[in-house]
């Protein structure tokens, strides 16, 4: 039985008794009382048709809301504005990016960044990368002068974290990556958190939508025992690059780079590089 047979049943309908004077109008009549009964078959249709339209509006209700586990909204452009509201007010949230699913607060607020980690049950030492919505917007949160020209450009948007050091300049919350002068950046091949730091007009601190040590998330339903914790959780279907996420590669030495994981799109990620003349740093290089 489908939610518009429930509805119908459960609305009463009064029996009424037409009188030969009362016409489909409602106005007084000497018309049949077969008249009455064709009037009350029709309002019977109608009532059928608005009960099938309440039925769809609470089948895509029940879409968006779900009780006792958080609010799930899709991944769309009608929808980017709750986003950033959210995290303009200090929220976490649930999205997608080009890889995985990810928890996204303002890198810039000290109870935001706190609140993620709370609800990773990650260290506080354990680094967060950010997100940006354009490759320009990476100086302002870290150094990148040191780099080839057209490096960024060619590397993102991209499955790519490259990791920067931050600089004296830099406007990130402090607790964000506490004794560390390095950040991950990045900048997703996806519109829609892109759109959301847009926004916000600040970076978003982000990190796997998962308990920490768990596997990635490539669909909300890995993660819905932490839909709870978010304001929003942003369903862009089953992403397709797997749960390797992006690959992490460090740029902080001049002419140098070192891969820290090696995730989705590996090879492209050094074929760039070594475009750009970088070489490997090797462990005596590190030590």
């Amino acid at each position: 039985m489908n939610i518009s047979t429930k509805i119908t049943e459960r609305l009463p309908v009064r029996e009424v008794l037409f009188s030969p004077f009362v016409s489909q109008r409602g106005v007084l009549s000497t018309r049949s009382p077969h008249d009455g009964v064709v009037c009350l078959n029709r309002q019977r249709r109608n009532l059928a048709g608005a009960c099938a339209k309440i039925a769809s509006s609470l089948d895509s209700f029940d879409g968006i809301l779900r009780k006792g586990t958080g609010v799930v909204l899709p991944a769309t452009k009608e929808y980017t504005l709750a986003a950033i509201q959210s995290i303009r007010s200090g929220k976490v949230i649930a999205v997608p990016t080009d890889t995985i699913y990810g928890f996204a607060c303002d890198a810039c607020s000290r109870e935001a960044v706190k609140r993620i980690y709370e609800i990773k049950g990650r260290k506080l030492t354990s680094p967060l990368a950010i997100c940006v919505a354009d490759v320009p917007d990476i100086m302002r949160f870290a150094i990148t002068d040191h780099l080839p020209q057209t490096l960024l450009e060619t590397l993102l948007p991209g499955p790519v974290t490259v990791v920067l050091s931050r600089g004296d300049s830099s406007i990130l919350e402090k607790s964000l990556n506490p004794g560390v002068d390095s950040v991950g950046v990045r900048v997703p091949d996806n519109d829609f958190i892109r759109n959301i730091a847009r926004g916000s007009g600040s970076a978003l601190a982000l990190t796997s939508a998962n308990l920490s040590g768990h596997p990635s998330s490539v669909s909300i339903q890995d993660f819905e025992n932490l839909w709870e914790h978010c304001a929003y959780v942003f369903d862009g279907g089953k992403l397709p690059m797997g749960r390797a996420g992006s690959t992490i590669v460090d740029l902080t030495c001049p002419g140098k780079y070192k891969i820290i994981r090696p995730g989705s799109a590996r090879e492209h990620t050094l074929a760039i590089l070594e475009r750009h003349s970088l070489q490997e740093e090797d462990s005596a290089d590190s030590t």
